[in-house]
Formats: C-alpha cells, structure tokens, sequence
C-alpha cells in the first residue's frame, strides 16, 4: 500500500500506480472493527478502499490519499452509462449518512465516540484522481496499528453484496487472525486458541454490531438476512468458509458460535515458498496433524465413542477432528481412566451420548474436552472428600 503524491501523478500525466486490489490489504483498530457502522454497503465499501491506500509505515501528514476513478468503478462494478451518477450518489451518502459508533472498553469503564470517517472529497473532469481526506479523529485507528489490529485483503471485501456480509466477514477475520498468532506464537493454552477460531458472541452484541437492535425481531428473519446470505457471500468470495450454531438459553436463542475454516490460497504464502525455515515447519506441522490423526484413528477411545454413536464415520475420517480428539481429548481419558478404570470412562462417554443433541462435526473435539475437563474436576472433588472422611 502506498501513499501517492498528487502533484508527483499530475506532473508525471500518471494515474494512480497502488498495487492490484487481489494484492491490496486493508488494515484496523480491532475497536474499529467492533465498532457500529452506521451506513449502507457502498460507503462502507469506499471506506475499506481508501484505508487500502493508506502506507501504514508512511502515513500521510495531511490524512490525505488519492484513489483512481478507473479503479474506483471498477471496485464497485460500475458500467459507463451512470458511473458518474452513482460515484456522486456515494459521495454524497458518506458525508451525509455515514459514521462510525465506537465503544472503547478499559475495564468497567466504557468511552463512546462518534466519527465520521471522510471529511473532504474532490475530483474533476480532466484527471482520473479522486482526492480523499480522513477526518483526523479517524486516523488513529488506521495508523496507531502496534498492537490490537487486523489485517485482511481488499479482495475479500470486493465481491460482498451485503453491509452484514462486511461486517460479519471483517469481525470473523479480527478473531481468525488471533487465531493464527497465537498457534504460531503461543502465549494462549489450547482451548483458547480454539476459541478464536470458533468465536462465541451474544445475540445482544451481534445485534449491536450488526445495527440491527431494532430490526429483524423474529429469529427466522434475523438469521435470513444477517447470517445465512451473509455467510453464504463470505463463504462464496473470500478466503473463509463459515458455518454457524445457536445456542439456546431455554427457548431463546441466547448467542451463536462461528466456526471458521481457511481455504488455501497459494498466493497468501507465495512470498515464502523458497524459505526452507518456512517449508520445513510446515512439513513438520502437516506430519505432526497426520500422526495426530492416525493415532486418534487406532485409539480404543475412539472405538468407544462410535459404538456409543458419539463419533460417526465420517468423523473418524476427519483429520482435524481426530488430531483434535488424540491430542487434547484422549490424555484426559487417560487421566480419568487412572481414577476411575476403563469402565469410568465408558460411563461418562455413555452420560456425555445422552447429552450430545445439538453437536455437530466441526465442534465435536471441543465439546468432549470440555465434557470430560468438567467430570474430572468433579471426580477430584469426590477423590478428595472420600480422602477426607476416611481421616
């Protein structure tokens, strides 16, 4: 991404020469992603674009970047017949409509600010240079970037029909993200890293995300308009795919749980391919998860689970899911097995069996640590006691 120089495009008769959108990133404050954007699908996706432009290591002084007309309806899918028109009508939505609600959250204390994003907008008809000025409250959620932001690719953004499909697809990538730091940076234990990848949130915050508080009030219209297309867009045109549950808490939907799962792009590590330190630890990490996966296959535990009907075929065949299971769900049976025998590890599978309505294939490793993580902290508990009387 690059800053350009107006006078230096003016002066040299050049158009604006940013890197190719599929090579463009977009880059944000997390509380700017989590923020409410108040406003339609264009504007925002003008937004995205003009943050693309910005040189995060070189920020411009003056919040100023300059954007291609070409590009700019080329973006937007624009044909010649009303590009003008509909350029002017977007321009004219982004001062009008469009803001961003931000809550900054620092403990119990919670800070709301309201910011409108673009200040200034000027164009003409003899260049194709579309000058862009950021409001300067802005700007410190683009370029004060040292901890606690995100990073995505322009590309992703691009073919999104919907505002919740933007929304939904950047909030997805900001815990994605966290998810690819941690599992190669460590710091988090496994079920947090976990988590990140399967990010929970509560109906009430999707719906302050989203700016659908009042909107959309019965669940079926809810979902149909703020998950399923969305998702179904997300899934079609970016680097994710996406699958969803509701949790309930009695009738009511209480939160959903995204499942989120990247689909290879060769080009995102292209950069790479000739570092034999990267090759090498992916080489390692591929035969770690094989390994992973055959021993879960043998395990007595996994036979268990399936004539129990926990596990299904499709399951055991599964890679991720058996890695998972063999290396954070079997050492706990292990450790139960220690304490109770083979026979208490059959009772708390046959007990988890009854329970487990409403799991599906992508959270089924999760769902059984977190079974027996529980049970065994009750065991210990009754360990414990019994130890106690018995003085």
């Amino acid at each position: 991404m690059n800053s350009i120089n107006k006078n230096e495009l003016i002066d040299n008769k050049q158009v604006m020469h940013l890197k190719e959108i599929n090579k463009r990133k977009v880059a944000e404050h997390n509380d700017l992603i989590s923020s409410v954007a108040k406003m339609d699908k264009t504007p925002l996706k003008m937004f995205e674009l003009a943050v693309s432009a910005i040189d995060t290591e070189n920020p411009p002084k003056d919040n100023i970047v300059y954007l291609s007309k070409k590009e700019l309806f080329s973006f937007f899918k624009v044909d010649n017949s009303n590009k003008y028109s509909r350029f002017r009508k977007a321009i004219k939505k982004m001062h009008e409509q469009a803001y961003f609600e931000i809550r900054e959250l620092s403990g119990k204390k919670c800070e709301m600010k309201s910011i409108s994003p673009i200040t200034y907008a000027e164009w003409n008809n003899y260049n194709d240079i579309v000058t862009i000025e950021f409001n300067h409250r802005i700007m410190p959620y683009l370029i004060d970037l040292k901890q606690n932001f995100t990073q995505y690719a322009l590309s992703d953004v691009v073919e999104l029909k919907s505002k919740y499909s933007i929304i939904l697809y950047k909030w997805l990538s900001m815990s994605y993200n966290q998810f690819e730091y941690y599992s190669s940076k460590g710091g988090r234990r496994d079920d947090q890293i976990e988590e990140y990848r399967n990010p929970s949130i509560s109906m009430e915050e999707l719906r302050r995300l989203t700016d659908t508080t009042e909107d959309y009030q019965r669940f079926t219209n809810f979902s149909k308009k703020v998950l399923d297309i969305p998702l179904s867009e997300i899934n079609e045109h970016t680097h994710f795919n996406v699958t969803y549950d509701k949790i309930r808490k009695g009738r009511a939907i209480d939160s959903i749980v995204f499942h989120i799962t990247k689909k290879f792009v060769a080009d995102d590590n292209s950069y790479k391919q000739d570092d034999p330190a990267y090759l090498a630890e992916k080489e390692q990490k591929t035969a770690d998860q094989i390994q992973l996966f055959v021993d879960g296959t043998q395990s007595r535990y996994t036979k268990i689970l399936r004539d129990k009907w926990v596990l299904s075929a499709e399951d055991t065949t599964d890679i991720p899911t058996m890695a998972g299971l063999q290396k954070n769900v079997y050492p706990l049976y292990d450790e139960l097995e220690s304490l109770r025998g083979l026979n208490g590890v059959k009772d708390h599978i046959s007990y988890v069996a009854d329970k487990k309505e409403g799991t599906t294939k992508r959270n089924i490793a999760k769902y059984l640590k977190k079974a027996i993580e529980q049970y065994l902290v009750t065991v210990k508990i009754q360990d414990k006691t019994q130890d106690t009387d018995i003085w």
